[in-house]
């Protein structure tokens, strides 16, 4: 059986070493935020990867001083508004389809926190394996502040799950950043690491699960999917139309206008 080539991503960069692939999202100056671009990309990858026996495991992280701050307001957000419902409802589904394919690929996800991590960016390091981050590592499930739902990509399924109902539900409605200390005080992240020590701490763990029993760990993250797996393609596909219904509400236009602007925003 013939291997499936390495992915070559042009949004990001993209590495193999020693069974080990490396995403490192590339876009610094602007804290490494998505573009429909970059969505589409790492949700290919991680489809592809499935296909590929060279990878046994994963780490994905940023350059620079964020390892992604969300949507980009100008790249996607303001071109939002010039969408019909149905085109708002597409890009919807694409975000949850790049969480599917990061939780359907039976290799183990190790994220490397390096900096900001905010709205999708968060949703990025929730659908991993492993969380790594450096210690100013800022956390935030931002939705609504920026007038849609904390409803996003998988959050209310997931997020729960991992820091319980009562946390994950004050997180998601509240919006509220929160740091690296609470993030590992409430069982979000697996450690806390110096800058120096991150990228080679989730190596490590990526490098010692690539050489463990291949079958063995994809049985074990199918069947930790298989506890979500009743719920977990029709909460994102009710997580799409609930966050494009949002995105055609007039407070998300007005959040953004208030943030252009520089002023609070005057939602409804």
């Amino acid at each position: 059986m013939t291997d499936r080539p390495a992915p070559n991503p042009k949004s990001f960069r993209y590495a193999e070493e020693d069974r080990v692939a490396t995403l490192t999202l590339a876009r610094p100056e602007r804290l490494n935020s998505l573009t429909f671009e970059v969505y589409a990309e790492i949700r290919d990858t991680f489809r592809a990867l499935a296909a590929r026996d060279a990878v046994r495991a994963v780490v994905l992280t940023g350059e620079g001083r964020g390892f992604c701050s969300g949507g980009d307001r100008d790249d996607i957000i303001a071109r939002l508004f010039e969408r019909d419902p149905a085109g708002v409802t597409e890009f919807a589904r694409m975000t949850c389809d790049t969480v599917l394919a990061m939780r359907s690929l039976l290799k183990p996800v190790v994220a490397a926190v390096n900096g900001a991590c905010v709205g999708a960016g968060a949703l990025l390091a929730l659908a991993s394996d492993f969380r790594y981050a450096v210690p100013e590592a800022k956390f935030g499930f931002v939705f609504v502040k920026v007038g849609i739902s904390g409803a996003d990509m998988g959050a209310t399924l997931l997020l729960p799950r991992i820091v319980g109902w009562t946390k994950a539900t004050e997180i998601l409605m509240t919006g509220d950043i929160f740091d690296a200390a609470e993030a590992l005080r409430i069982g979000f992240l697996n450690a806390v690491c110096q800058e120096k020590d991150l990228l080679p701490r989730a190596r490590e763990i990526a490098a010692r699960l690539a050489q463990g029993p291949a079958f063995g760990l994809a049985t074990t993250k199918s069947m930790l999917n298989r506890q979500l797996s009743a719920a977990l393609e029709p909460a994102l596909a009710a997580e799409a139309e609930a966050q494009s219904l949002c995105m055609l509400h007039p407070d998300f236009k007005e959040a953004y206008d208030a943030f252009k602007a520089k002023r609070a925003p005057r939602f409804r």
